[in-house]
């Protein structure tokens, strides 16, 4: 019998030929991601008389959450990162790079066909390149450092097989808040997704990886698209070594097989406080905005700036909303910069922060206060997720962000907007 993505990746990480749902495997991790939970990993290890990692050149730690650090506790605590980075011998300590997520796909620590493991949930985006990747916690991560391995069941799959002809103004991000409204946010718990079909084929690479990232938010261990030549061409440059596409087998047993035709289908928006909890926009429009944000390791990509800089072009933000956009990396700023696009977000009155996780996670930056409505681009809006828990967030394309931006309220992008994007861009 035919292999899954993710049979086939825990198969060859544990040394076997075959594998199947269900089974228990130790799997060699061929990346480690830390971010800003390095220090306290580090730390556990050394009470534990563990002075180096199992292979430091397999660690990569990059600085997202609190960038600026935003009080001298954290500042204190990114230094002693760095020391300790130093101490452990790591080569891939990256610093305030962007978002870690970004970072770790565009300067080529994601190859198809391997295992990685990181301490923030939505390390699923890796997916996108062919990757089995998940988030652990801390403790978990703690054992992966040290012995270079995991045990883990090997998952179900489930497909989602995307048909149809996109309309005018859809996104990826409008695709999977519609997979969340309709399947539930639990349709794929601890299970891995295989998004397929022509649609997914179609994608851009900044699509696919919307979707791999928000592919936790349906509950899922894994969130695969199959490697193929755009994949390949993405990473040309990036990684040294040949890249061959990689998918599941022809015979692959899949628990169930979804169709989603998208032919037809609104812009999305989801509303509080559950990603699942989602609309069309026509259904929700006239809602004000106090805060529109663009950025996260969602929706922070040059596509997603390309985007919402047409929306904006040549007009102004409403008064009375304040539009923060925080680019996914340093790289994705300076490509913006280069393309003009940061001019003209500026010139609408746009505020642009440093990249990071910004106020996504509501931790120091563009927090929401009790009584406010924000409208994100982000991947999650749960009770007090960016801000006050007296505050409301939704969830929604860069396009309907940036539309809702200029009129102060939740609109239809389609009446500033007639394009698709989910076979162009860059991630």
């Amino acid at each position: 019998m035919g292999m899954t993505m993710a049979e086939k990746i825990l198969a060859k990480a544990s040394g076997r030929d075959q594998v199947q749902a269900g089974q228990y495997v130790t799997a060699r991790v061929d990346r480690m991601m830390c971010h800003d939970t390095f220090p306290m990993c580090a730390i556990a290890l050394k009470r534990l008389g563990i002075n180096k990692f199992h292979d430091p050149d397999r660690v990569v730690v990059i600085v997202d959450h609190y960038f600026p650090a935003p009080t001298e506790a954290m500042a204190r605590a990114q230094k002693l990162g760095r020391e300790l980075a130093e101490e452990f011998g790591l080569k891939n300590h990256l610093g305030f790079a962007g978002i870690c997520h970004q970072v770790m796909c565009e300067q080529g620590f994601v190859l198809p066909g391997t295992l990685i493991l990181g301490t923030d949930s939505h390390t699923t985006t890796y997916g996108a390149l062919g990757a089995a990747s998940a988030g652990i916690g801390v403790t978990e991560m703690n054992y992966v450092l040290a012995t270079g391995e995991l045990w883990m069941r090997v998952p179900e799959t489930v497909r989602f097989d995307l048909q149809g002809s996109p309309g005018p103004g859809l996104m990826s991000k409008d695709i999977v808040l519609h997979i969340a409204g309709r399947f539930g946010t639990e349709v794929a718990q601890y299970k891995a997704i295989e998004f397929s079909g022509p649609v997914a084929a179609g994608m851009s690479l900044a699509s696919r990886m919307t979707l791999s990232n928000m592919g936790v938010e349906l509950g899922a261990k894994f969130a695969f698209f199959e490697a193929d030549e755009k994949t390949i061409d993405y990473l040309k440059g990036r990684v040294n070594e040949e890249i061959r596409p990689f998918g599941p087998d022809e015979d692959a047993a899949y628990e169930v097989i979804h169709q989603v035709d998208i032919t037809g289908l609104e812009p999305q928006v989801s509303l509080p406080h559950n990603p699942g909890n989602a609309k069309a926009v026509s259904e929700v429009e006239d809602v004000p905005v106090d805060q529109a944000f663009l950025g996260s390791c969602t929706n922070g990509r040059l596509e997603d700036l390309e985007v919402a800089a047409k929306i904006l072009k040549g007009r102004k933000v409403h008064p009375k909303t304040r539009l923060l956009v925080t680019p996914a990396s340093h790289r994705v700023l300076l490509a913006a910069d280069k393309a003009g696009l940061i001019q003209t977000l500026l010139e609408a009155g746009a505020h642009i922060t440093p990249t990071g996780c910004g106020p996504c996670p509501g931790g120091h930056m563009g927090v929401v206060a009790g009584g406010e409505i924000c409208l994100s681009s982000t991947n999650r809006n749960f009770k007090g997720r960016m801000g006050s828990p007296e505050a409301e967030v939704y969830l929604g394309s860069p396009a309907t962000v940036a539309a809702s931006a200029i009129e102060g309220r939740i609109t239809d992008p389609r009446k500033y907007w007639q394009e698709t994007t989910l076979s162009r861009g860059d991630a």
